[in-house]
């Protein structure tokens, strides 16, 4: 099977333009294309693991990917799928969040010897003149068009800024951009970028002439990115100090029945054939392939040694074979802690068992927390510096955080 019909056998493709073209590239290995990520935090998420796991087949196969950063377009931020705006990030922390997804990519994609590169819209995006920019760019944009955009019905309802407006021009002019310069002829996004896709084969239709059609190629990833890694908490992070390995195994292995034959098929690297078999499990065989799924991605993310670590505090746990040595650890400087107490409540913050004071009072009130085997639900505990060395605070009933001083 090649990789273009392995891609829909996966069922990572939603919808195509020029499905000929695209098909002979991939599968002949002379693709060029490009995934963009918008740094709005300073890791990544599992919303973007299907874009990495996508990028990771289609290089392996010998095409070449362009990794955008949206140090410019961050500035703006995306309305696709929201219903609120995005909050605004400084200068210096786009920067910064840029420069984080860029270490972390490196553990997925291959970028020696010119295999993939990395690129960063700010660097075209942010010198443009705002008037040169309209009369070269804005006459190739129809604002009906614009309104009837799937990507902005929802912010319509709530009020679209022309902040947000604007990000489709900004989309649309990476793609023309790496098209001139970058000989990339295709663009990977989910269901909710399809317009702003369009919208730059279009641009660079217009701009370059209908000769250029021809290679501008454009490949939808599905959105189901979009919708993993939410949890009550927040975002699955990628990230191993905001989601601990075992919590980022513990997430896979938990997730519903109906979704773990859909998740091997697009996030694992297994052979089909042997998904294919775990299609008919059922009860403790469905666990089982839980508990593959959950290894092959903790594998990727955090290497094998953290995945069988992960794997055997699971099952330590699951079969109340408990082991303190598997326990996952989060150290704590004494010396940022004041007058030798802590409050359980910061405490629980600080472990990322709670992602804000309220949330954390309310996981304590509800029975929730347990320090050394014993629940403790007074959200006025606090706890000398002297009892927090090895001491083991417990979320429900699967988990756990050994506390380190240094």
């Amino acid at each position: 099977m090649q990789i273009y019909e392995e891609l829909i056998a996966r069922g990572l493709i939603a919808q195509v333009t020029d499905e000929d073209k695209i098909k002979k590239l991939i599968n002949e290995g002379k693709a060029t294309f490009y995934i963009g990520f918008d740094p709005t935090a300073d890791s990544l998420h599992v919303g973007h693991f299907m874009a990495l796991c996508l990028a990771k087949r289609l290089q392996m196969a010998g095409n070449k990917p362009i990794i955008l950063l949206g140090g410019g377009t961050g500035y703006i931020g995306d309305p696709s799928g929201r219903t609120d705006m995005r909050n605004m990030l400084s200068p210096q922390t786009i920067e910064h969040n840029c420069n984080c997804f860029k270490k972390q990519m490196e553990s997925f994609i291959d970028f020696s010897n010119g295999k993939a590169i990395v690129v960063n819209n700010a660097n075209w995006l942010l010198d443009l003149n705002y008037i040169q920019l309209l009369r070269e760019i804005g006459p190739h944009f129809s604002v009906n068009n614009m309104l009837r955009a799937e990507c902005y019905k929802q912010r319509m309802e709530k009020g679209l800024s022309f902040l947000e407006f604007n990000y489709m021009i900004m989309q649309s002019y990476d793609f023309y951009h790496l098209y001139k310069n970058y000989n990339c002829s295709m663009q990977f996004g989910g269901n909710d970028q399809w317009s702003n896709m369009l919208g730059g084969i279009d641009l660079i239709r217009r701009k370059l002439g209908k000769d250029a059609y021809a290679m501008t190629i454009n490949l939808l990833l599905n959105s189901e990115g979009k919708k993993m890694g939410k949890t009550a908490n927040g975002a699955v992070w990628l990230d191993k100090n905001k989601t601990s390995p075992y919590d980022f195994y513990q997430y896979w292995r938990n997730v519903d029945d109906a979704d773990v034959i859909r998740f091997l098929k697009m996030l694992t690297f297994l052979p089909l054939e042997e998904i294919k078999k775990m299609e008919t499990y059922s009860g403790e065989q469905l666990n089982q392939a839980k508990e593959i799924l959950a290894y092959e991605l903790t594998s990727l993310v955090h290497g094998k040694a953290e995945a069988e670590l992960a794997k055997k505090t699971s099952q330590a746990l699951f079969s109340n074979q408990f082991d303190d040595s598997l326990i996952p650890t989060f150290e704590i400087n004494r010396e940022n802690i004041q007058n030798n107490i802590i409050s359980l409540i910061d405490l629980v913050c600080l472990t990322k068992f709670a992602n804000s004071k309220s949330e954390a009072r309310r996981l304590i009130a509800q029975n929730g927390i347990s320090i050394n085997d014993r629940v403790v639900n007074d959200i006025m505990h606090n706890i000398l510096v002297a009892e927090l060395d090895n001491l083991i605070i417990k979320k429900g009933k699967k988990s756990f955080i050994k506390v380190l001083l240094k």
